[in-house]
């Protein structure tokens, strides 16, 4: 437990004592626009265009329903 404790403060000592960062160039308003955005003219289409509406037959038996739909037939 001491060596943990040792070696965090010695990382924070040694923090401390490096040289202070040096700051960023704000370059925000060296950058200009050299080209517009262009972009494609954006038109509604209907999420449900296409849909088939089906509606359940009722209720039938399953073991016909699973032999209609297997592979053999």
């Amino acid at each position: 437990m001491k060596y943990y404790l040792f070696a965090g403060a010695s990382a924070l000592a040694l923090g401390a004592c490096s040289q202070a960062v040096t700051p960023l160039p704000n370059i925000a308003n060296q950058q200009s626009v050299t080209e517009v955005a262009r972009t494609s003219r954006v038109t509604y289409r209907d999420p449900f265009a296409g849909h088939t509406d089906r509606i359940p037959s009722g209720p039938r038996d399953w073991r016909q329903v699973n032999d209609e739909q297997s592979e053999g037939n």
